[in-house]
């Protein structure tokens, strides 16, 4: 698959990353892509059909073509093999990323909160120490990215939370108004962290441009979290674009 269909498979199925991923430098956009095509392949897996035993092979799939030793001719496969080379990105890792979806398949509820966390850290705090490492990140900015990525990931989970609840999913350990609540403020928490380690993160903040709208998402919970339920969390469209424009501009997030 040329970068181009690529490109266009990420801005159909995760068109917020397409537009942060339009934010950065041209040369870190086709393996940033990359990463999310697959990252958005995963997610779908557990969609693909209402035999759990189909999805569950769909995700071993995609958990075998990022440890196989050589790559397979797939439009998005190959090319997130040749990327793994390329870029040494740790295939442990990535597999944790794609295993973590098995959860999306069944409609079990998470354990308790750690679970939940668990699930968060795995699926976008993976995804976005990933493209942190793309962006060339070292070790001393893994905590502060993993702690925004939690508050990106959770302020995208609980947007998803009515369509998922409409699938049978019970996505949440408390769904209480109040428990919601202190959830975001949870997710408020770990973004204050994450700026309060600004200085680690340096010139791979670029790879958390995606999570640009979590801060103003997680406030509207906390100033009324009944917004979850009714599927109202959001920006204007010229807010949205104005404050990514901000964010790219300045670095800051």
């Amino acid at each position: 698959m040329s970068l181009g269909a690529i490109a266009e498979r990420v801005q159909k199925g995760d068109p917020d990353r397409y537009l942060a991923t339009m934010a950065v430098p041209p040369a870190l956009r086709g393996d940033l892509l990359t990463l999310y095509a697959l990252n958005l392949e995963a997610a779908r897996a557990p969609w693909a059909s209402k035999e759990t035993m189909i999805c569950e092979m769909r995700l071993q799939w995609w958990r075998d073509v990022i440890a196989a030793a050589s790559p397979c001719a797939h439009e998005v496969a190959g090319p997130a093999h040749a990327l793994i080379q390329r870029r040494g990105l740790p295939v442990t890792m990535m597999d944790e990323m794609i295993g973590a979806r098995i959860w999306d398949i069944y409609s079990d509820p998470f354990e308790d909160q750690a679970g939940f966390d668990r699930y968060i850290d795995q699926t976008s705090g993976h995804l976005m120490w990933l493209a942190a490492l793309i962006c060339g990140a070292d070790a001393r900015a893994e905590a502060a990215v993993r702690d925004f990525a939690y508050a990106s990931g959770l302020a995208n989970y609980l947007r998803a939370l009515p369509e998922l609840e409409a699938r049978g999913r019970r996505p949440l350990v408390d769904g209480r108004a109040a428990a919601v609540q202190e959830l975001a403020r949870a997710g408020l928490a770990r973004l204050q962290a994450a700026r309060a380690g600004r200085g680690q993160i340096g010139a791979a903040s670029l790879a958390l441009l995606p999570g640009w709208q979590a801060g103003a998402l997680l406030e509207q919970v906390v100033a009324d979290p009944l917004r979850v339920a009714d599927g109202t969390l959001g920006m204007s469209e010229f807010r949205r674009r104005g404050t990514l424009a901000w964010a790219a501009l300045s670095g800051r997030f």
